[in-house]
């Protein structure tokens, strides 16, 4: 079994926002020479979130509409500690911080619309994702 680590950085410009990273991805599994096997794809921050689903912009803008309806800025406990992103945990827990893609033939192997992105709830700061592959 052979591994591969490496990291992409984000400065998002908006406190939200939603980055397509299936290229940079594709790209780290290229370097990697595994053959088969998987890729994890996870945000080291949790505030953040990587996710696969269609690029496609009206769901894009419904998935953040979605994301600010269940979790809302507003008065969160978490914020008596001096903090103000409680709805941002909230859409990390809602999202997920992680997603395993499988790799086949030295290719991410995704289905037909499946893409992989990166979503930020607190930004404009620098943040990273990890990206390990592992295979053979």
């Amino acid at each position: 079994m052979k591994a591969h680590t490496d990291y992409l950085w984000f400065e998002t410009d908006r406190p939200e926002e939603f980055v397509r990273i299936t290229d940079e991805v594709a790209d780290i599994v290229e370097t990697s020479g595994i053959q088969e096997g998987f890729v994890l794809v996870s945000a080291m921050h949790i505030t953040a979130a990587v996710y696969v689903n269609d690029w496609e912009g009206g769901l894009i803008a419904d998935i953040h509409e979605w994301l600010n309806q269940l979790a809302p800025k507003g008065n969160y406990r978490h914020h008596q500690t001096g903090e103000d992103n409680g709805e941002a945990h909230l859409k990390n827990l809602i999202m997920h911080h992680q997603v395993m893609v499988p790799i086949t033939n030295g290719q991410l192997d995704l289905g037909p619309w499946q893409q992989i992105f990166y979503a930020e709830f607190d930004g404009q700061r620098r943040k990273r994702v990890i990206v390990k592959a592992l295979g053979i």
